[in-house]
């Protein structure tokens, strides 16, 4: 699964683990951890999307892992979830969440986690400024497939009010959180 792109960050911090075991390791634990920080769930009365800490967790996963292993691990914890295994947010499972109106932000965790970690192999999730600029794009992912899916069911202008507005405030901090602790996790690996 390894690029002949830059090393990502667990590439450079445990080179002499067997690629395979490492790599499924990998996959695994950023799988485990976006289903754990799903339950960091706020509800708001006036939409079907709850504030988590799954795009802060998608975010990390893509960086820290890389385009392909970040890619498969949220398609495990997608398959997980589709299984009916508690991993989205709030503790529910199954195949019906992909059916219902947050389906989408689910699907667009795979293309967010393969996007920001195409960048971060090519290095830019070494600085600040250029960690959120791939943590943006990353959440512009998320959001043009979350927001695209849930206008199916209210329309395009309810689903902006309801599924991108509420958020953006909330999603910039997990976004500036999550390149403050990138580029600070580059500087320790050195």
């Amino acid at each position: 699964m390894d690029t002949a792109l830059a090393p990502t960050l667990v590439a450079r911090r445990f080179p002499r683990l067997d690629r395979r075991l490492r790599d499924v390791l990998l996959v695994v634990t950023g799988s485990l951890l976006v289903a754990a920080l799903a339950q960091v769930v706020i509800p708001l009365p006036f939409t079907p999307v709850p504030i988590t800490g799954q795009t802060f967790a998608v975010l990390l996963v893509g960086a820290v892992l890389g385009s392909r292993r970040g890619a498969a691990s949220l398609l495990l914890y997608l398959f997980e979830g589709s299984l009916g295994l508690p991993v989205f947010a709030g503790g529910v499972g199954g195949l019906v969440h992909f059916l219902g109106p947050t389906g989408g932000y689910l699907l667009g965790f795979i293309a967010a986690a393969y996007l920001v970690g195409r960048l971060a192999e090519r290095g830019m999730d070494h600085r600040f400024h250029t960690a959120v600029l791939i943590f943006l794009a990353g959440e512009a992912a998320i959001y043009l497939c979350g927001v695209t899916w849930l206008s199916f069911y209210l329309g395009l202008p309810k689903a902006i009010v309801a599924g991108l507005l509420p958020f953006i405030v909330g999603d910039a901090l997990k976004l500036v959180a999550a390149a403050l602790a990138l580029p600070a996790a580059w500087k320790l690996v050195r």
